[in-house]
């Protein structure tokens, strides 16, 4: 008497497992991204209908029109000023792909395949959850300090362990930091002190315990490995950028095309301080909301300071207003000024952003699905019993208006 298989081939694993995360997710991996990424909630990723095959192309208004006559009011048939046209140019941009990459072991995966969809949910969804939050974090992390990296070495430095300068210090991007591998270079990134994993992070000292001795001196830069030079450029370089270009465009030309600072002075973040800042972009043609990316501790400041411009009228909201509530939102000379805490914003430093001139740019946002591949998910691992699953994105970020963005530095928190 033969006797049955109760599991299925290779093959038939991969396809079910196909078939079923493709039942189970489709449709719901975006409800899946944490809220505490909160740029990547809030910039929205380009519609399929504009998502390019190589650049990205967008014209943007760098100047007024300027053919204008004056004539007093007994002239006729005076002669007119010639034309002076607008400055319309071809803003550049391409993504960058990244790929985050996991498993899931041959017996898991065969059990797994046998069942319903709620019993393969059941044994993917934490594996799934992980790879999008730690993905969104990492891209959230790039909107933010692409091209800028993820921490400076302060003074006190030791070969074995680092030191983040509290103005560069921002928790989020440490939290669960072990076992990352990162790499030190000089503050001009042309000399690389090597690479170490990190073994355990304190939040109260700042400090990164390495796995093995790195040359690093203060000033260093701290990168995730394989960073340098392979990032898309971020809201704090995007808007500290004065010189040289910009998304092909020359910012030493064109006023509109540059991004504003403001010095917080080395004091604490205050609404007058952030007033004073929102004239910047006020200057360069904002008219509408203001959202400013605050560090959790410069948040905490903040609410000492709220009663100063609390907005009360028909918008009054628990959820903006109250003491521990998720945003602050007042009235300033642009409109809505709305200030937001984030785990990912550095001490240093906040980002006054005009919304509605970020997007963000590339072929394609998070997905689980593989360049070609179809609803091809699981691949076979070559060196261990197991599937491979892959979370692949195509991006970058993008701003049609820096002049409307306003870059505050130099904040000392209320420790």
């Amino acid at each position: 008497m033969s006797t049955t298989n109760t599991f299925s081939t290779p093959n038939n694993t991969v396809g079910n497992l196909n078939g079923l995360f493709k039942e189970t997710y489709a449709d719901k991996l975006e409800n899946l991204i944490p809220d505490q990424v909160k740029l990547l909630n809030m910039i929205k990723f380009m519609s399929k209908d504009k998502q390019p095959g190589n650049l990205y192309h967008q014209p943007v208004i760098l100047g007024l029109e300027h053919g204008v006559t004056f004539a007093g009011s007994d002239e006729d048939a005076f002669n007119l000023n010639a034309p002076v046209a607008g400055q319309i140019k071809d803003a550049q941009i391409k993504g960058s792909p990244a790929v985050l990459r996991s498993f899931i072991g041959y017996v898991a995966a065969s059990r797994a395949a046998q069942g319903s969809a709620q019993a393969f949910m059941d044994a993917t969804k934490y594996l799934v959850a992980n790879m999008l939050r730690s993905m969104s974090k990492k891209i959230e992390i790039e909107m933010l300090y692409g091209q800028q990296g993820y921490g400076t070495c302060s003074a006190t430095v030791t070969a074995a362990s680092i030191t983040v300068s509290t103005a560069e210090w921002a928790p989020g991007i440490w939290a669960g930091a072990e076992g990352l591998t990162i790499e030190v270079r000089d503050s001009t990134g042309t000399i690389s002190r090597g690479e170490s994993k990190i073994t355990a992070v304190n939040f109260e000292t700042r400090t990164l315990t390495l796995a093995s001795s790195l040359a690093q001196t203060a000033g260093d830069i701290i990168w995730h490995k394989g960073a340098y030079g392979n990032e898309f450029i971020g809201i704090h370089a995007i808007i500290a950028k004065t010189s040289g270009t910009l998304f092909n465009i020359d910012t030493s030309l064109y006023n509109l095309f540059r991004g504003n600072q403001y010095s917080a002075q080395s004091g604490a973040l205050s609404f007058s301080k952030l007033n004073l800042a929102v004239s910047r972009a006020v200057e360069k043609g904002l008219e509408g909301k203001l959202v400013c990316m605050v560090n959790t501790r410069g948040w905490a400041n903040m609410l000492n300071d709220q009663a100063a411009l609390r907005k009360y009228d028909g918008s009054y909201s628990k959820t903006k207003l109250e003491n521990g509530s998720e945003a602050l939102e007042f009235h300033s000379q642009n409109g809505v000024l709305q200030i937001v805490p984030s785990v990912y914003v550095k001490e240093g430093y906040a980002y006054m952003l005009s919304i509605e001139d970020w997007s963000r740019v590339g072929s394609t946002d998070i997905t689980f699905k593989r360049p070609g591949q179809g609803d091809q998910f699981f691949r076979d691992l070559e060196q261990a019993a197991g599937y491979e699953l892959r979370l692949y994105t195509d991006q970058a970020i993008f701003c049609s208006a820096p002049g409307r963005n306003v870059l505050v530095t130099d904040i000392v928190n209320q420790q």
